[in-house]
């Protein structure tokens, strides 16, 4: 071969050529220069495997990177019909010469049928007459990151010079392919915290966390999965899918029929049970036929198993505070590259924050609970008509916590009187709830002793003083009078009344607006205005007439707009279609109305 001494490197008195095909050397340098900027996996192969082998002669030039304890063939050209995919991956101790050059990172050079057979039992059958074989480590690490193969023909064998040159171009690989590789993590790093944050905002996206977990299963498929299936632990201890997510939707059909057909035994040593018994990580770098048969429980089983073409698979937990909630499966199908383990990390972090969502839905779901009850001992179930007056209430609450700090009451008086009232408690959840019930049972108590209204908001602000209440309530209080015609009322910060007679436009019930209660308490008035027998009073929370984007004179206006449709007969019914009239779908505060009217 042109520019290669053909000769035995062990044989004494070997002489390093005085003048080496300069061509060739050229050549062989312009594909080191060509690896210097490779920036890609496939401009290192096209150099290493493609341009190299012409460059230096050879018959076969393979590129092999190490993973793990394991050889993977990741390109080759030249090579035997079959021999890519027998070589595709192999142990590092698996007496081979590219194994010995990798883990030794020395290079390792084989010559002849009599060296193989005596070396590499595995390798003489693939080494004719007269074929060299080198295999040149791609660094001095060990195991080496890589190794370069090349298969010379026509019984030629390097020496030390070409050897020489050989090493200097393997050492040029390994230096390419540790740019890439860096540049790929630090790109992979880059795409896992993006992935996370998407992650982390789809689950906090819903208080739901059966439909968080959905989206997150949907979220992974295709980029970190085929497919993926989660499953909760549910009262018994016994897991629960909840959700199921495929590249192909008619798959989806498949792998729940799979489950109906052939329950997963959760009792075994492997799996999600497992899993979800021991908190840790199951991972099946690559699904083989052999397991197949192994867990199949008939031929129609391994049949359906077959079809879903399982490649590799991880199974992670869903991690909680004390312990294990659920358990996220991950499956690749042939069509994708096996698992490795960064690909672990990354589930796993999934699986933790899925832990946190579940638990922050459960304790939300539970502090709700709480509220709830507090709001039911506080509102009443159905204000029903009470002798002489004729009464209606309506009440949503805003937001997504389902609980606020609105409350009503309507208090019969034992001379026949009607005492009202109306309140709003700023803010929402627990905390509102336990001021609204506190509030309401202390109006219910002053009214008892002295129904006056300021006689009621003025014992209010000594209670608020003495308890040291922060809390900020607004409240209207009135005691309507059937015999005299009159509405006595005191307002704490709260919207008035709005009066509808049955002729005539309707009007508020003006009077001085004193400050909210837990504001430091103020001069509490009684104001006292006629009511005559079909008057319908209205009261009212912010919630039905404030909108986001608009003045509040607006909604007061529609309000009075719309008020006069209560002079129908039926006046729950009424009261139910004003609200669906003035209040939008999407609000945020709570929407409260009490309406009365004097039979």
């Amino acid at each position: 071969m042109p520019g290669f001494e053909d000769v035995d490197i062990d044989r004494p008195g070997f002489q390093v050529p005085d003048d080496p095909d300069a061509s060739r050397v050229a050549q062989l340098a312009q594909v080191s220069a060509e690896l210097s900027s490779a920036s890609t996996m496939a401009a290192v192969i096209n150099a290493a495997v493609h341009h190299a082998r012409r460059a230096v002669g050879a018959s076969v030039s393979t590129l092999m990177l190490t993973e793990g304890d394991h050889l993977r063939l990741v390109a080759g050209r030249g090579m035997r019909v079959g021999a890519q995919q027998q070589w595709e991956t192999f142990p590092l101790d698996a007496s081979l010469p590219a194994g010995e050059a990798a883990l030794t990172a020395t290079p390792v050079v084989v010559t002849g049928v009599e060296v193989a057979e005596r070396r590499y039992p595995a390798l003489h059958e693939q080494m004719a007459l007269g074929r060299t074989l080198v295999c040149l480590p791609m660094d001095g690490a060990r195991p080496s990151v890589g190794v370069v193969g090349l298969t010379f023909e026509a019984g030629w064998r390097p020496g030390e010079a070409e050897m020489a040159l050989l090493s200097v171009f393997a050492e040029a690989c390994g230096q390419a392919v540790r740019r890439v590789h860096a540049s790929g993590e630090a790109a992979r790093h880059d795409w896992e915290l993006a992935f996370l944050a998407q992650v982390s905002l789809e689950m906090g996206s819903d208080l739901d966390y059966q439909t968080t977990l959905a989206n997150v299963a949907t979220l992974c498929v295709p980029t970190l999965a085929d497919w993926c299936a989660v499953d909760i632990a549910v009262t018994d201890g016994r897991p629960r899918t909840v959700a199921v997510a495929h590249v192909d939707p008619d798959q989806v059909r498949w792998a729940r029929e799979l489950q109906e057909r052939y329950p997963p035994d959760y009792d075994a040593p492997s799996g999600v049970g497992n899993v979800l018994r021991t908190g840790r990580s199951e991972f099946y770098q690559q699904i083989t036929d052999e397991m197949l048969v192994a867990g199949a429980r008939d031929e129609e089983h391994l049949r359906i198993s077959r079809e879903l073409a399982m490649h590799s698979a991880l199974v992670v937990p869903i991690a909680g505070r004390e312990q294990t909630l659920g358990v996220m499966t991950l499956i690749r199908t042939h069509d994708s590259p096996v698992y490795g383990r960064s690909d672990v990390v990354l589930a796993e972090e999934v699986g933790r924050r899925a832990g946190i969502a579940i638990e922050n839905a459960r304790l939300y779901r539970q502090t709700q609970d709480v509220a709830l009850q507090l709001q039911r001992a506080v509102l009443p179930d159905a204000v029903e008509d009470i002798d002489g007056w004729q009464i209606a209430s309506h009440y949503e609450p805003g937001g997504r916590s389902g609980v606020g700090g609105d409350f009503y009451d309507a208090v019969p008086l034992p001379d026949g009187r009607l005492a009202l009232a109306i309140g709003d408690v700023m803010g929402h959840g627990v905390p509102a709830a336990a001021a609204m019930a506190q509030i309401r049972a202390a109006t219910r108590a002053y009214l008892s002793l002295d129904p006056d209204p300021a006689s009621v908001l003025g014992n209010l602000d000594v209670m608020f003083e003495r308890l040291s209440i922060t809390q900020l309530v607004t409240l209207w209080y009135a005691v309507a009078d059937r015999a005299a015609g009159t509405i006595a009322f005191s307002n704490a910060g709260h919207y008035p009344a709005l009066r509808v007679p049955a002729e005539g436009a309707p009007e508020m019930l003006a009077a001085p607006t004193r400050l909210p209660l837990g504001a430091g308490g103020d001069e509490r008035v009684t104001t006292t205005v006629p009511l005559s027998a079909a008057d319908v009073l209205v009261l009212f929370t912010d919630g039905l007439v404030e909108r986001r984007g608009e003045v509040v004179d607006e909604g007061l206006q529609r309000l009075v707009t719309a008020a006069p449709a209560l002079r129908s007969p039926d006046l729950a019914a009424a009261t139910g279609r004003l609200a669906a009239e003035l209040v939008e779908t999407d609000h945020d505060d709570d929407v409260t109305m009490l309406t009365v009217r004097c039979r």
